[in-house]
């Protein structure tokens, strides 16, 4: 992903967009419809960066930043989204997609702004605090909490299209165990969307053009529907200046996915190592050559930032200024007229991919990481003589998961260890970080009671933990006892969670909010672990056919 050093969103350009009545869209095999009258539609598109004014650092949605943690929620400034829609819509733009939205914040006027333009949105769940960082992977209840409050906040707009539960989180041999972390999420975001009953919408994973192309396709493509992606991006910045397609390798890739059997699309695309872009590309991704394969692409991005792609800018005025780039790209959409299929007559062929062997260059399991389940987690601290204080600091937790989860200081984080590459989860892996602290504490209160009987402060940590009388009864026993005294049993009969998500009322806001803290990896192991513009218009639901 190509960011400045401001939060980004995408947006997507689309021919033909009505304002109102929406048509919505249905994916059937590897296309996209109408659902009204099975016309396919293509994406020609345009990656926007479309924020509001503030000062957001250079953020991605795999749990990393160039800069600080906070970011700004384009969607929840209606000023700057009454200056830049009209202008979008210049563009024929149908669709925008957000790089972190703000699941507290009131996002009405926007989206009715949108709405109106005929524009869709397709949000990532992360923020910069709370995502499935690549370097240390958790896929855990305050995550999950998060993700499920983004779903519930934009679930009521009915321009609101997908979600992307990860954007290039998985980019070298030596992450790609987080993978397995994303397919889960993908799993539980999907089955909560099914549990609230919300109407189908797609979730997918957003990727970037690496080594590991291929093995990452077939990971989020491969086993049962409910565990894999519903549409996949594809970020590729192969084709600069006056190349070809062969040159640019967008044939080599078009081969790839010539057999791949969900819609995918470019997620970014757009060189610029050549100046002014003239984007030449355009013609061949919605040309003949193409257009079997791929539902249209993102050009990156609207806004010039210090990464010199943008295709406007904004001055201190408020008033934007067309750059060349953004003519440019005018005309080559003006030119494309990409075919396609009748709903009616398409009957798919392809089918799920296998996933790929386990190797030097791919180690992610198939065995996914637990659902978080708050119950769950309620359970294992009522059972504990020891726990956290009430008002434990993120540093204590820090400073003692450094201590307790070291391997040469004893066996104290079993239970809440996760490793996607041995897919070797401890049950309470998926708690918050207070909760598997908690753990932490007393196993090794536990530990000293046994062979240290006269120890006193084993559960003191400073401060940090207290006594309690650790009792389960009920369903909690029966989740104690399946979890087992050194928390690595399989969990089958849970009680339901409790909903963590209103609204996004449980979800951190866009400043001060708490952070996803990691359990430390160490050498055991044991945790190494946009804007779319269519021919026929990206509007709609993303109502799947199976």
């Amino acid at each position: 992903m190509r960011f400045g050093s401001t939060l980004a969103a995408a947006a997507t350009l689309v021919a033909a967009c009505a304002a109102a009545d929406l048509d919505p869209i249905v994916i059937k095999g590897s296309k996209f419809f109408y659902e009204s009258n099975g016309t396919q539609f293509k994406l020609e598109c345009l990656h926007c960066k479309y924020l509001a004014y503030g000062h957001a650092e250079d953020f991605s949605s795999n749990g990393t930043t160039s800069g600080g943690t906070e970011y700004t929620d384009p969607l929840a400034d209606p000023d700057a989204c009454a200056r830049d829609v009209p202008l979008l819509a210049q563009l024929r733009t149908n669709t925008i997609r957000v790089y972190a939205v703000d699941p507290t914040a009131n996002h009405d006027e926007c989206m009715r702004l949108l709405s109106d333009a005929g524009i869709y949105v397709i949000a990532d769940l992360g923020e910069p605090r709370n995502s499935i960082n690549r370097d240390s992977p958790q896929w855990n209840q305050e995550i999950y909490s998060r993700y499920e409050a983004v779903v519930d906040n934009l679930m009521k707009y009915s321009n609101t299209l997908g979600f992307f539960a990860g954007n290039e989180v998985t980019n070298l041999p030596n992450n790609t165990e987080a993978s397995a972390f994303v397919k889960a999420a993908v799993r539980d975001v999907k089955a909560y969307i099914v549990s609230r009953d919300y109407r189908p919408i797609g979730v997918g994973y957003a990727t970037n053009d690496d080594d590991q192309r291929t093995d990452i396709a077939q990971y989020f493509n491969c086993g049962d529907p409910s565990l894999s992606i519903d549409f996949y991006g594809y970020n590729i910045y192969s084709w600069c200046g006056e190349s070809s397609y062969r040159e640019s390798q967008y044939q080599a890739r078009t081969q790839e996915f010539s057999d791949y059997n969900i819609p995918v699309f470019f997620a970014e695309y757009g060189c610029n190592e050549v100046q002014p872009r003239i984007f030449d590309e355009v013609g061949a991704l919605y040309g003949p050559d193409m257009t079997e394969v791929w539902s249209g692409g993102i050009i990156y991005m609207y806004y010039q930032e210090a990464n010199d792609y943008g295709l406007v800018t904004v001055g201190s005025d408020d008033q934007v200024t067309r750059l060349p780039d953004f003519t440019a790209l005018s005309s080559q959409i003006a030119r494309v007229t990409p075919s396609g299929v009748d709903m009616g007559s398409y009957s798919p062929t392809n089918r799920p991919q296998a996933c790929p062997s386990r190797d030097s260059a791919w180690a992610a399991s198939e065995r996914l990481p637990p659902m978080p389940n708050n119950a769950v987690c309620s359970c294992m601290v009522q059972s504990l003589n020891c726990t956290a204080q009430d008002d434990i600091s993120d540093e204590d937790i820090t400073t003692n998961f450094d201590y307790l989860c070291d391997p040469n200081n004893g066996d104290f984080c079993s239970g809440i260890l996760a490793n996607g590459s041995t897919g070797v989860y401890g049950a309470y892996s998926m708690c918050n970080a207070k909760e598997r602290i908690s753990w932490a504490f007393n196993a090794f209160f536990e530990d000293q009671s046994r062979n240290n009987p006269d120890n006193t402060d084993a559960c003191n940590f400073r401060g940090a933990a207290r006594t309690q009388r650790g009792q389960a009864s009920g369903d909690c026993r029966n989740v104690v006892n399946q979890a087992g005294g050194s928390g690595t049993g399989i969990i089958t009969g849970a009680p339901a969670p409790s909903s963590t998500s209103s609204g996004g009322a449980a979800a951190s806001s866009t400043t001060g909010a708490a952070s996803v803290l990691a359990v430390p990896s160490f050498s055991l192991g044991m945790l190494q672990m946009a804007v779319y513009v269519t021919i026929a218009g990206l509007v709609g639901a993303g109502m799947i056919i199976l």
